[in-house]
């Protein structure tokens, strides 16, 4: 048990205040990256609305994908916006809580969806004519909401182990947001326990998911090389390359984030900025500029509104 159990109502973020001279380049750069996050992930979700051409499994994916990644952009970048124009930087315990239990689930969600999306791709190339009966819009709607409930789940369970107790002396986040390794440092429990449960937890969660990915890549690239004309093998990988290179990003960064040694050091404030800035500002951007049917979808909208 720790010292001093003085019952906290607040916590105080830290975030960039080591930095006090590049926090207004801080805000003016993530501002203008959360614009063009929301625009990017607004119009995916609106072009697939919108054209019936894409009304089909592979793009309801990519709109649930669109739809969480702004439900997680929101959780977090808002808060750290205001945080960095101001001195006051505090946030309640319950405050914390949801900020924590969002930004868990959303991004266990996200996960998720992502494996999907590959699973989806492999039911494409490696059983085509069965594709259709495999998955259809209901089954791909069923997957999503799935996809909600693990994540989620994940999220309840990690959060109600982080926050079961009170909190000690002092109240400082050393992070932007409420990281769930920086807010369980500060519990009066046995926080070494608690931080190695939730951290294996979500260890788990993630190389679980990217693992499933890897095996159905595998199964994807064993499928095209035996695909006799060039062309054909051209076709195939165009429709996995956008996919697989959010993959790469997305668990890249979050490897970073939560594979981390212990005392390896590096400021996990600006560790964690690639990981919850830059990889929802690099995904809609991926799947838009590599993806033909989105680009037709935009120039068809354009032309229907301008002539």
């Amino acid at each position: 048990m720790k010292a001093n159990q003085t019952v906290l109502k607040e916590f105080i973020l830290v975030g960039f205040s080591s930095y006090p001279h590049v926090r207004p380049f801080l805000f003016v750069l993530f501002f203008g990256l959360y614009l063009l996050t929301l625009t990017g992930n607004l119009a995916i979700l609106g072009l697939t609305w919108a054209d019936r051409s894409l009304h089909t499994p592979m793009y309801l994916f990519l709109r649930a994908l669109s739809f969480s990644e702004t439900c997680y952009t929101l959780t977090i970048i808002p808060k750290m916006l205001a945080d960095l124009l101001t001195e006051k930087r505090s946030i309640s315990v319950p405050g914390c809580g949801l900020q924590m239990y969002f930004f868990l689930g959303l991004g266990g969600t996200h996960c998720i969806i992502l494996t999907l999306m590959g699973y989806d791709r492999f039911l494409a190339i490696c059983h085509p004519l069965r594709y259709p009966l495999l998955m259809t819009n209901v089954v791909c709607g069923h997957l999503v909401v799935s996809a909600w409930a693990g994540g989620f789940l994940i999220s309840v369970t990690e959060t109600a182990l982080i926050f079961r107790g009170s909190f000690c002396n002092p109240n400082l986040i050393h992070h932007f947001f409420c990281h769930m390794q920086a807010v369980v440092r500060l519990s009066c429990l046995d926080s070494d326990l608690t931080e190695l449960i939730v951290t294996m937890v979500s260890v788990s969660a993630l190389t679980g998911t990217f693992l499933l990915i890897i095996i159905t890549y595998v199964f994807i690239l064993s499928t095209v090389f035996r695909i006799p004309s060039a062309e054909g093998k051209q076709k195939a990988f165009s429709t996995c390359a956008s996919h697989l290179t959010v993959v790469i990003v997305h668990f890249g960064f979050a490897a970073i984030v939560y594979l981390k040694p212990e005392g390896s050091g590096g400021d996990d404030t600006l560790i964690a900025v690639p990981y919850t800035v830059i990889t929802p500002f690099l995904s809609p951007l991926i799947f838009s500029l590599r993806n033909r049917d989105m680009k037709n979808a935009f120039r068809k909208l354009m032309k229907e509104n301008f002539n």
